[in-house]
Formats: C-alpha cells, structure tokens, sequence
C-alpha cells in the first residue's frame, strides 16, 4: 500500500534566498543570531524582513528525529532515505518561515519572496524521483503574481496552494480571493488552510506565547466554518479544500453547529457534508478517530507527520501509528488504507 504524508516541512536556510532576482535583492531576509545581536532568550536566530524580525525556526535532529540536512533539503538523497526508513512513498511538504510571511505588509517584498521560494522547491521537486511534492506559497498581496505562481508551480511538481484562514484582514470567504480560487480549479489544485500566522492584527492582538492558538489554529478551523457558511464550494464546484494541521477532533462540533445555523435559516446541512464540500481534514495521532470518522466519513481524512518539526503536532511515526491501529481493528483497515493514500492522492490529486 502506498503511504503519502499529508503535511511535512522544509526549513528554510540561506540558499532559499539564491533565487532572488538581482533587482529583487534588496528584498533579501538578513539573518539575526542570538549570539550576535539582540534577541529575545526565546529565540536563537530570526529573519529581518521589512525590519519585522520573523523567528528563524530550526529544530534540533535529536528532537525531531530528522537529520538537518533533511530537514533543510540541502541533501534530498538524505530525505528520500528516511522516507524509505519510515516507509513513506510521498512527502507533501509545507514552508515554514513563509507560514507567516503572508503578514508582510510590503506586496513588492511578499512577490520576491514567494518566488524565490518557490523556485527553490522547484529544484528540490527535480531531485526527488517524485516524491517530493510541494505547496505553492502565492504572494497573495499581487493577484497577477500570485497567478503566475500557481501556474508555475504546476509546471514544476507542485500540487496545491498554501493559504491561512485570514490574510491580513481577509477572511476565506471575501472576493478578492476568487480569482485565485478559479485559477485553482482551473489548474486542478487545492486550496489548503495550513497552521500559521497570516495576520499582522492577528499577532498584535495574541501576541504572548499563551495565545498562539489563536494565531496560529484557530483560523484553520473557522475558515472551515466560514466556507461552509458562505456557500464558498458551491461557487468552486470543483475546488477541492484541506485544512491542515489542526488535528479532526473539532469537525464533529462544527458539522452540529453548522446544522444549528441551518436550522435556524430554515435550511438543512447537506450529508456528508466533507464530501460534498470536496473538504479534507489532516488527523492527528491524538484524534479519537472512530468517533471523528463518524462525522467526517472515511473518504475525506488524511494524516501528516509534521515532519522536520517539533511542536504538538509533531510525531514522526504518525503513519506507522494508524497502520498499528488498524492491526489492532481499532480503526478499520480500509478507513486506514484510505487515510494512508487514497484521500491524500484525491486531495493533492496525485
């Protein structure tokens, strides 16, 4: 049985950055070192863009359990390897700066960074024998540029597009988006709502490390609610939309409240509502999964590894995990099967 990861990472480094145009070089993140400049004891290097300091994220191997080289895609013969190790066939990989360089107030700035970035994962989509796929991050701030990136990436092993459940000051539902919806479809894309932080007023307002929930999950899960809402799927009858990184276990209380919503519109839910959205929802290995597949169905659950990370939604051996679950006929093995690979490939339309 083929096994895809749903949502795996790609730490950026300084060759992410080769790809800049020479005009474009202005633009260039500078890279901040705890032990060179004033950074809070939280963190240990950051990115200066626009003169906003970005964390620069990096993760110990011994944590994470993924060599560095892997984790920054300097070597990807060393990622394939551990793919082989952990039996994974496919990675579908997310950045990780770029999570919330969508908060960037200069487009100018967003366009070069974005295109740098996703000439960067070109590259490494070229030397990964196909199985290192990728999500384009559209500068979202410049339609035209956001566009062309699309339809560059679909050129160069990319299957979808990056977004968060608000961009700035712009909910899923608002219009601008829709031509990048319609691009989208047109290209056989998803549009996936990752875990991040896309808004500046977002991270002004939940600022503390307290409230990262808030930055960084919770508009995973209301743009769920605010599609549905919105009548979005139906606008996009071919459109299809994943929701990544914030485990299933909520998708049980939004289909009831969305029902109650309904009801008081004097409208009923549609069943199967993931299905009949084309939604799908990344588990995690936390998930009481029998419980959520009740609601969610079988056919619209996939499930990532987070891999290259180390955060609460980090576990390396998640797959291997949902295998063993179903062996033990905990979860049945065709639900298993399908969360492994079928829902996956019929997401990123592998």
């Amino acid at each position: 049985m083929p096994v895809i990861d749903a949502d795996t990472h790609v730490i950026e480094n300084e060759r992410t950055w080769e790809y800049l145009s020479e005009a474009d070089r202005r633009h260039k993140p500078r890279l901040m070192v705890a032990q060179e400049e004033n950074l809070s004891h939280t963190q240990q290097a950051a990115w200066i863009i626009d003169q906003e300091v970005y964390p620069r994220r990096s993760f110990d191997p011994e944590k994470t359990g993924t060599p560095l080289g892997a984790q920054e895609l300097s070597d990807a013969a060393l990622r394939l390897s551990h793919m082989d190790q952990l039996g994974v066939d496919i990675h579908v990989m997310y950045p990780t700066t770029l999570l919330g360089l969508f908060a960037t107030s200069r487009p100018d700035t967003q366009v070069a960074l974005c295109t740098s970035y996703n000439r960067w994962l070109a590259d490494i989509w070229a030397q990964g024998q196909g199985r290192l796929r990728w999500m384009v991050a559209p500068p979202v701030n410049t339609m035209d540029a956001a566009i062309a990136e699309l339809r560059f990436g679909k050129e160069h092993g990319a299957c979808g597009l990056m977004l968060h459940g608000l961009l700035d000051e712009r909910p899923p539902t608002d219009p601008y988006f829709f031509p990048l919806y319609e691009e989208a479809s047109a290209l056989n894309f998803p549009v996936c709502y990752h875990a991040g932080e896309g808004s500046k007023m977002l991270r002004q307002v939940f600022h503390s490390r307290t409230n990262v929930y808030w930055r960084s999950k919770m508009p995973v899960i209301s743009a769920f609610h605010a599609l549905v809402r919105g009548n979005i799927p139906d606008k996009f009858p071919n459109l299809r939309w994943g929701f990544i990184e914030a485990s299933a276990s909520w998708v049980p209380y939004l289909i009831r409240d969305l029902g109650a919503f309904a009801a008081m519109d004097g409208k009923s839910l549609k069943s199967d509502l993931l299905r009949a959205n084309r939604f799908y929802v990344t588990s995690e290995t936390q998930d009481d999964l029998p419980y959520v597949l009740q609601y969610a169905g079988e056919d619209n659950l996939v499930i990532g590894s987070d891999y290259g990370h180390a955060d609460p939604s980090s576990v390396l051996e998640a797959l291997t995990i949902l295998k063993r679950r179903g062996e033990t006929g905990e979860v049945r093995q065709e639900a298993v099967r399908k969360i492994l690979d079928d829902n996956a490939r019929a997401l990123y339309g592998l």
